[in-house]
């Protein structure tokens, strides 16, 4: 039975859905390609016709799944607290794709690294339109240093078993974020 080209689309988005939230909460190598498609609903052997490989979907999956946040000041606020939140900590299957496979990504191919590239560039770059200061070397400077506070507190909240010590590791970001922000507008 053929399938049309709209339900191709619909099984290829339901593919990388799946693998988005597996390679989060499990990291890429302890997933199969067989898994994934379970989770899609789908046969394994239909996975071909959407991937040449693993490497392929790995890849592919990294660019559907580091869509970013899209708006300005206010939507940033909104993103910062839910970013660092403990339900964002705690949810790694449908966190942010950069805290839960930033460090595996050395260990992946060039189009899995390109993935991640673009993806962290374009994360700088809507960070930074929605930052105050007055020069957008200034806006660039502190959108890297939010985002890297931002991931990195994610990454140090899931990795340490003290609860009280994980929660203040993602409040004191907040507020270091937050002074950083206050003090760019100052300006």
């Amino acid at each position: 039975m053929k399938v049309s080209r709209e339900q191709m689309a619909q099984n290829r988005r339901r593919i990388l859905d799946a693998a988005s939230r597996l390679f989060r909460d499990k990291g890429f190598d302890a997933v199969s390609v067989a898994e994934v498609m379970k989770a899609a609903g789908l046969t394994h052997g239909g996975f071909y016709g959407h991937f040449d490989s693993k490497d392929d979907l790995i890849a592919q999956t990294l660019a559907h799944a580091l869509a970013p946040y899209t708006g300005g000041r206010d939507d940033l606020c909104a993103y910062l607290d839910a970013y660092l939140s403990p339900l964002h900590r705690d949810n790694t299957a449908d966190g942010c794709p950069t805290a839960g496979l930033a460090a595996d990504i050395r260990h992946q191919t060039a189009a899995a690294r390109v993935a991640m590239t673009e993806g962290l560039r374009s994360q700088i770059d809507r960070i930074s339109e929605a930052l105050p200061g007055v020069s957008p070397g200034e806006r660039r400077c502190a959108a890297i240093g939010t985002w890297a506070a931002m991931v990195g507190a994610v990454i140090l909240a899931r990795a340490i078993d003290d609860p009280a010590l994980s929660d203040e590791v993602l409040e004191q970001t907040r507020t270091w974020i937050d002074a950083g922000i206050s003090h760019a507008s100052a300006s």
